[in-house]
C-alpha cells in the first residue's frame, strides 16, 4: 500500500512573555499562530468503512487539535511557571485564560509540547509526520518525526 501524508492548517491567537529574556519578548505580547499538522498513513481500503479512501478524516484531526490545543490556548496567555508570582500583581480580570507551563514558552518549546499532545491522541495506525508552527508570517519552528527517532 502507498503511504500518504495528510496536512491540516489551524489558526489561533496566543499571548506570551519570555521569562528572564534579554529582549523585547520579555514583555507580554501576542501572535497570530498558524500551525500545520501532517500525519502519514495508508488510506483505508474498506468499502464498508465510512472513512474509506481516507488516511484520516480531516474533521477527526480537527477535533483532536481543537481539544488539545485550540480550546485551552486560543486567546490565552502562556507563561513559564516562574512568572506566576509576577502575574499576581496584574488585574486577573484581564487574564482569565492563563496557562502556566514548565518551559520557556518559545515557538520551539510550544512545538515540542504540541507534538506530545497530538501523538497521544492520533489513531495507532497513523504516525505524526511533522508539525510546523508559524509565530509570525516569516518566523516558524518545525518538528519532523524522522529527526526524532
Amino acid at each position: 500500500m502507498t503511504k500518504i501524508r495528510v496536512t491540516k492548517e489551524f489558526n489561533f491567537e496566543i499571548a506570551h512573555a519570555l521569562w528572564n529574556y534579554d529582549g523585547p519578548c520579555a514583555n507580554i505580547h501576542g501572535h497570530s499562530y498558524r500551525m500545520f499538522v501532517t500525519v502519514i498513513g495508508e488510506p483505508i481500503n474498506d468499502g464498508e468503512n465510512p472513512k474509506n479512501g481516507m488516511v484520516i478524516d480531516f474533521g477527526d484531526l480537527k477535533k483532536i487539535i481543537k481539544q488539545e490545543i485550540i480550546i485551552p490556548l486560543d486567546h490565552a496567555i502562556i507563561l513559564n511557571k516562574k512568572a506566576q508570582e509576577s502575574l499576581k500583581s496584574l488585574n486577573n480580570q484581564m487574564f482569565k485564560k492563563q496557562h502556566f507551563v514548565d518551559y520557556q514558552p518559545t515557538c520551539e518549546n510550544m512545538v515540542i509540547d504540541f507534538v506530545k499532545k497530538i501523538q497521544d491522541r492520533i489513531p495507532d495506525h497513523l504516525k505524526l509526520h511533522s508539525l510546523k508552527l508559524h509565530e509570525t508570517a516569516t518566523s516558524f519552528a518545525e518538528w519532523y518525526a524522522e529527526d526524532n527517532q
